[in-house]
């Protein structure tokens, strides 16, 4: 009972959070035109230095890799109304029902075990801290749209009465303006990359040209099932006619993935 009621409670809570997440999220962030135009010097406004704009971390993220803390990197907004600056701040996913063996399994509410999953109002970068080495680097190299990122539970949670101990991080991201709209935001494709412990060797989970829309996790493989549409007329955004395909990542060696639907 204790369980069902902190779940409803989270459930509600992130309800209404989320629903005014989405309004923000909506907006995305302005990047440089595709192409220069001296004849239309407004051009909406972009111009070729609309990805520099401030930013600042937010919170330190404490990963189940000891050596190794995350700080999520948000960008500098301005109100209109009075010009006031303000940033994003960071959300947790979490999973409302108790899932497995409640005898020998404990998720720790996480939606994937042994995974913290974050979101929040442009959230444009991870900051990655290697304490062994003292070196910081970042998972991008120019600011991009988290939708979601995955990484190492600093709590230890149990799958099958066995510990479950992640040492990689996961993202899925608008990392470039698809869609040719001089924005970075939900209309263009979501990607989905593998991040090594290092904070490097990036590499896509699904192929650049689908967009993912959500993912499902099988317990008893450990497995995670990415639900991927393919834009198959190559207009760089999503429609709903477009043939949906799911793939398949293992999350105990995520070097093992394939698709398994199309």
């Amino acid at each position: 009972m204790k369980h069902i009621q902190f779940a409803l409670f989270l459930s509600l809570f992130t309800s209404l959070i989320s629903c005014k997440q989405e309004q923000l999220e909506n907006k995305g962030f302005q990047v440089s035109p595709t192409t220069e135009d001296t004849e239309q010097e407004n051009d909406n406004g972009l111009n070729g230095d609309s990805l520099k704009f401030d930013t600042q971390p937010s919170e330190v993220l404490l990963t189940g890799i000891a050596r190794v803390r995350l700080a999520s990197i948000y960008k500098v907004n301005v109100k209109k109304s009075d010009g006031q600056t303000f940033i994003g701040s960071n959300n947790y996913h979490y999973a409302y029902n108790d899932v497995g063996d409640y005898e020998i399994d404990d998720w720790n509410y996480h939606l994937i075990p042994g995974m913290e999953a974050v979101y929040g109002y442009n959230f444009v970068n991870v900051a990655h801290f290697n304490f062994a080495d003292g070196q910081q680097k970042h998972f991008f190299e120019e600011p991009v749209l988290i939708r979601t990122l995955y990484y190492p539970s600093f709590q230890l949670d149990s799958l099958a009465g066995a510990p479950v101990v992640r040492n990689y991080f996961m993202v899925s991201v608008y990392d470039q303006d698809t869609n040719n709209d001089h924005f970075i935001n939900l209309r263009d494709l979501r990607r989905f990359y593998l991040i090594d412990s290092n904070g490097e060797n990036k590499t896509a989970i699904v192929p650049e040209d689908y967009s993912i829309f959500k993912s499902e996790y099988d317990p008893q493989n450990d497995k995670l099932f990415v639900f991927a549409r393919h834009d198959s007329n190559s207009n760089g955004q999503i429609d709903i006619s477009e043939p949906i395909s799911i793939f398949w990542v293992d999350l105990k060696d995520p070097g093992l993935r394939g698709k398994m639907f199309e």
